[in-house]
């Protein structure tokens, strides 16, 4: 569940403007060293001046710590972090490991969400550290990720650099993909919870779920004012952990057993695993919001600070989730666990029924970052803002975008699709290759020839994989779906 807590520093996602700095007493000389500088250096070559720029940069940025200068009402405690970021991972990922576990295997599946864990928390350190030494250069005490990709382009060589203006743009469209689409996994998973319990007492059409649910969620997506909605999200949250108790409950009334389970599953099952495995294990858009509003922002990053034990205690308990459930139900599991639990059962009726709620509850904070990205940092809005009746223009936009999204939750019904295709296509460039090309490009003037082969070689290495997973996870992800719709 997304935290209630800390949603007002989640959905900061605009850039900070090129060039923007605080007011600082050496932002004059700052300047005027650069002007003389420009004056000074050839610019025929190229190269030279460049690191030249940036080494001048760098001695302007003197001792000036962005942690010193977090300007917070009111910052989090180091565990209080540590709760906003484990209540973040908790959804309907974690719903579907064991699926991803029949996909993979037991021990691959063991092997492989140990891996990506790793990988995953590995990146996310990276983003943290490079936001922090671009903090640092433009003397700001924060940046968001769009901002963070700008600002980190714009450091690295010409090839990057020319990509700068572009990068805030290109990480809004991957985080716009990644919200709505994760929308669309939320929708699905809403209806086919409760056309689990209802089909058992009527034989109800799953899309007369679907319509129902249409007017319900576009109401609470009206709701603007994220802290009306803390109440819900608390709700969510304590409901959530409920359902987990009886789901656990569920898995170990059935024998555990290893006969008839796979260690390792087919090949071309593989992309399936990596996509859930990404889309339930990586928060690369709470990393950041998270960690500005601590009031000890150094100890997120430190060896056994919020990032390492939150991560940490995420993939066990994804593992966990994982291998029991699939050596408790085998190849009878299905797209959520919750799917697969007992369905005559009144107590698992009502486990199916409270996750539903606690996402639908929630629902208007997973729309909140797409309707921002498309309503202010696309300029809708001060373009209607200067017709009549702006707020009636907001609410349609609101029920536009909310129906768009439904639309795509109707026509692919399939949750377990939906969350690998989002996870191949979003998350592998957002919580890999990003964070990999950001580091790479703030450091490229900055490192000893000792260490640029291995830094440039080491991230270049996450790139690949990262576009591997990307390219082979959705075209697996898309051949299902197409699959589901092709007549035997």
């Amino acid at each position: 569940m997304t935290s209630s807590g800390s949603s007002a520093g989640v959905f900061q996602y605009e850039a900070v403007p090129r060039g923007e700095t605080t007011p600082m007493s050496s932002t004059k000389n700052f300047s005027a060293a650069i002007n003389s500088r420009e004056q000074l250096t050839p610019k025929t070559n190229a190269q030279s001046y460049a690191i030249e720029l940036n080494e001048l940069k760098r001695k302007e940025a003197g001792d000036y710590d962005p942690y010193d200068h977090s300007d917070i009402e009111h910052p989090t405690t180091n565990f209080e972090t540590l709760i906003h970021l484990l209540k973040s991972s908790f959804g309907t990922g974690i719903l579907a490991m064991p699926l991803a576990f029949y996909h993979s295997g037991y021990i691959l599946g063991i092997i492989g969400t140990s891996v990506i864990g790793l990988l995953c928390t590995y990146c996310m350190h990276m983003l943290v550290r490079t936001e922090y030494e671009l903090c640092k250069r433009k003397k700001v005490p924060s940046l968001t990720y769009p901002g963070t990709a700008e600002a980190a382009l714009a450091e690295g060589p010409p090839f990057l650099a020319k990509l700068a203006p572009y990068s805030g743009i290109i990480s809004n469209v991957f985080l716009l993909m990644y919200q709505l689409g994760s929308s669309c996994v939320y929708i699905v998973f809403i209806s086919e919870n409760i056309w689990n319990v209802v089909n058992n007492y009527w034989q109800v059409n799953e899309r007369l779920i679907f319509v129902m649910l249409l007017l319900p969620l576009i109401l609470v997506t009206f709701v603007k004012n994220l802290k009306l909605l803390v109440p819900l999200t608390s709700f969510a949250n304590f409901i959530t952990v409920v359902s987990f108790g009886i789901i656990y409950y569920y898995i170990f009334q059935e024998p555990i057993t290893f006969e008839g389970r796979l260690a390792i599953g087919q090949l071309t099952n593989m992309p399936l695993f990596f996509g859930t495995v990404m889309f339930a294990l990586e928060s690369i858009g709470m990393v950041l919001p998270l960690q500005h509003e601590m009031k000890n922002r150094a100890h997120f990053s430190k060896p056994f600070g919020t990032l390492n034990v939150g991560m940490f205690l995420v993939t066990t308990m994804y593992i966990v989730m994982g291998l029991f459930g699939y050596l408790a139900y085998g190849d009878t599991v299905k797209a959520s666990i919750s799917y697969t639990i007992d369905p005559e059962s009144k107590i698992a009726q009502v486990c199916k029924l409270l996750l539903a709620l606690a996402i639908f509850t929630s629902f208007s904070l997973f729309m909140y970052v797409g309707v921002d990205i498309i309503w202010n940092h696309m300029n809708l809005k001060a373009k209607f803002d200067q017709k009549p009746h702006p707020q009636l223009w907001d609410y349609v936009f609101r029920t536009l975008l909310v129906s768009f999204v439904f639309g795509l939750a109707v026509l692919i019904p399939y949750i377990d699709l939906f969350i690998s295709l989002v996870g191949a296509l979003c998350i592998s460039a957002l919580g890999l290759a990003f964070p990999a090309i950001f580091d790479s490009s703030t450091k490229w003037y900055h490192l000893d020839d000792s260490l640029k082969w291995w830094i440039h070689g080491k991230n270049l290495l996450i790139v690949l994989f990262a576009f591997f997973g990307l390219v082979v996870g959705t075209i697996t992800s898309m051949d299902q779906i197409i699959q589901k719709f092709t007549p035997n």
